[in-house]
């Protein structure tokens, strides 16, 4: 069969649907990717074949103008998705106001500049399948206007598909911005809308089923988490043992990437560090390395390791809450803490804090001296590294995306018109 994934141009989140895609070629499918033009390097560097359409947007460039607005993005969960970790007070006039707000600053602006060369694509070459992340519906568009079968393919929590569900539970009016939007490219390539045009027909999670949040509502299926971080080489340092507890730090690209550096005091954490027998292995982007006054004895400094090499390393990871760093964490069995500053890290946080694999706190609170105590727990209280393993064990019995192929052939003969 013919598959096609779509995806905004954000490296976070097309690198995890890089297993899936191979899982599906190496099975004999065709696979292909579309995004923005720009976006196709990225693509084609992970040996997968790139479908440049629309035009190239760059999402953030009117945030980044304004260093009020590039704050506050850093927050947690905006509405409507915070719904999805507090729903109390939320209503139905709040929610419809904060989905008339997605679609203005979310969904236009990402999906816009693919939908006509996205549909004219999907037209001519007639997927069977076509997988989408929650942020590009125009995967869905296509779907309806060239009859595929559709998936979402979650990188994340699904705060999306409970949100959603909170939403048509709560609402008084049969105003609805995201639907009337979606429907809006129904009257213009010939469908109706259907709610799965929000949700996929079907979903694909990623995540450890006990860490993060599922709409048990949808037709959820699950597969198993593997790290792929684009082109990656094992140093000779790291091809040895550790001769000590080795601690990995990484705080993620996003930080870096889009905002104006770590929401975490690096210093202050390395210092707190330095007096205990432990080696910290510190990925942290050169930019960033050059604001350090000083690196203690027991700290190596690299701007880059692949993390699914050092993690089975290490005997625990801090890192900055990202869906893809606690996951590949907890494929290996590793405590961890979370330092989390950004959209889903508060609530994968949490949520792996009441697992009992690791710890958070929460970046304006991750002073250097609450990150060594809540280190030297994990490092000391054998729970956690009990929980881990469990976590690990849980991960490993889900189906690999090589596994899981045969089943989404099933998916597509019972979803496809």
């Amino acid at each position: 069969m013919r598959v096609l994934f779509v995806t905004i141009p954000e490296k976070t989140i097309f690198l995890p649907s890089v297993p899936l895609a191979w899982a599906l070629r190496t099975a004999g499918h065709e696979v292909r990717v579309a995004s923005q033009p720009s976006f196709a390097d990225v693509i084609t560097q992970a040996g997968l074949t790139a479908v440049p359409v629309g035009r190239d947007a760059d999402f953030w460039w009117d945030v980044k103008l304004d260093p009020a607005l590039l704050e506050q993005a850093r927050g947690g969960l905006p509405m409507p998705w915070a719904v999805a970790e507090d729903p109390a007070g939320a209503t139905g006039e709040s929610m419809t106001e904060a989905y008339r707000g997605t679609v203005q600053y979310e969904q236009k602006p990402h999906n816009f500049p693919l939908i006509a060369g996205l549909v004219n694509f999907a037209r001519e070459w007639r997927p069977d399948l076509i997988i989408w992340e929650p942020f590009t519906s125009a995967g869905s568009i296509a779907a309806k206007a060239c009859g595929a079968a559709h998936a979402r393919l979650l990188w994340s929590a699904d705060v999306f598909g409970a949100a959603r569900e909170h939403f048509l539970r709560l609402r008084e009016t049969p105003a609805d911005p995201l639907g009337e939007w979606l429907a809006g490219y129904g009257r213009k390539y010939g469908f109706e809308f259907t709610e799965d045009m929000v949700t996929g027909q079907f979903t694909i999670h990623q995540l450890p089923p006990p860490i993060g949040v599922t709409a048990a509502g949808l037709h959820n299926v699950r597969m198993r988490y593997v790290p792929y971080g684009g082109p990656a080489a094992v140093p000779k340092w790291l091809w040895a043992p550790p001769e000590r507890p080795r601690v990995a730090l990484t705080l993620g690209t996003t930080a870096t990437d889009v905002f104006s550096g770590y929401a975490a005091n690096v210093q202050d954490i390395l210092d707190a560090l330095a007096g205990l027998d432990i080696e910290v292995v510190a990925t942290i982007a050169e930019s960033e390395q050059q604001k350090l006054a000083r690196v203690p004895a027991n700290a190596r400094l690299v701007s880059f390791v692949p993390l699914h090499a050092l993690v089975p390393t290490c005997s625990a990871v801090i890192h900055h809450g990202g869906a893809g760093t606690l996951s590949t964490v907890a494929l290996h069995g590793v405590p961890q803490l979370a330092l989390p500053y950004h959209f889903e890290g508060p609530l994968l946080g949490r949520t792996l804090t009441e697992h009992g694999a690791g710890l958070a706190i929460p970046s304006h609170l991750g002073t250097g001296q609450a990150v060594r105590e809540a280190l030297l727990r994990l490092l000391d209280e054998p729970a956690f590294r009990k929980r881990a393993e469990e976590l690990r064990d849980e991960m490993h019995e889900l189906p690999t995306p090589n596994e899981l192929v045969p089943r989404l052939e099933e998916l597509v003969a019972e979803y496809r018109p």
